[in-house]
């Protein structure tokens, strides 16, 4: 076998068709076939268990599936990383940050930017389940999500906690601090929407408390929530980074009085696949 065959194989695994899997790797299907079948003749077993136009995998095909995604990343590391060690550290880096990402991060690409002029940057801005997705389809290198977050497929470093502040607007009856009770009456606007982790981390210390907050909207577009709540339409409750850069958009920040909640935020990437020596040096500057 050599590496094209491989390659071949994990379409064929991943797609369980030859017509999808020709379709993938921009060639016909009778050669796709060919070289399944030289395969299997190669190894002295069958592969996978046809059934009209599909296929499945057999418990030979499945052990080499596993072996085969190990080569191929492996072939790519080190071409990847020869390229890096005769040009020095190049490339781009694409990286994707919440709305409510870490608020370092800016001055930390300016650091990274004088220790390595010639790394570019595509940066791009979601909610964390589409991070997530595209960290996986390796549509990006690396991202920085609001926790919680399912991390089974992914290498991460916690950035570390920050707290929650009651927000309104800046026309609104003035708090020393106060507490989810008084929180629970106000119209919320909450800085996540369902099936986030900050949305249920919020709705976790109400429901922990008895009280059920007056929810009236989700908008997890910061700035427009911001917005929303410097115009009278509700409250909100924000974590310290969101406070911090929005301050000064006509609201009042409000400490909430009780046991510390607090938000956290990591810098994730995916699981055996080759991290660039790029993005290893920005994970160590942020970290």
């Amino acid at each position: 076998m050599d590496i094209k065959q491989l390659r071949y194989f994990i379409a064929l695994a991943e797609e369980l068709q030859v017509t999808s899997a020709a379709q993938r790797l921009h060639m016909s299907q009778p050669p796709l076939s060919q070289q399944l079948k030289l395969m299997e003749e190669e190894l002295g077993v069958s592969l996978f268990i046809r059934s009209g136009r599909h296929l499945e995998l057999t418990a030979p095909g499945k052990t080499l599936y596993e072996h085969a995604l190990t080569i191929t990343r492996l072939l790519e590391e080190a071409k990847e990383e020869v390229k890096e060690s005769g040009l020095g550290l190049r490339g781009k880096l694409s990286i994707g940050i919440n709305t409510l990402s870490d608020e370092r991060l800016p001055v930390v690409l300016s650091v990274f930017r004088q220790l390595y002029p010639k790394v570019t940057f595509k940066i791009q801005q979601n909610e964390t389940n589409t991070l997530t997705r595209l960290i996986k389809d390796k549509a990006l290198d690396l991202a920085i999500v609001r926790l919680p977050v399912s991390l089974e497929e992914f290498d991460h470093v916690i950035l570390g906690a920050e707290p929650l502040f009651f927000v309104t607007g800046a026309g609104d009856e003035e708090f020393d601090k106060v507490t989810y009770d008084c929180i629970a009456k106000h119209p919320l606007v909450l800085p996540s929407t369902e099936g986030l982790g900050l949305y249920h981390l919020i709705l976790d210390q109400f429901h922990s408390r008895g009280l059920s907050p007056a929810i009236i909207g989700e908008c997890s577009d910061i700035g427009m929530l911001v917005e929303l709540i410097a115009s009278g339409f509700g409250a909100s409750i924000l974590p310290r980074t969101s406070v911090n850069r929005y301050q000064n958009h006509r609201i009042r920040v409000v400490p909430i009085d009780g046991p510390d909640v607090t938000s956290s935020s990591a810098i994730i990437w995916l699981k055996q696949h080759y991290l660039s020596k790029a993005a290893q040096k920005l994970i160590d500057l942020i970290t």
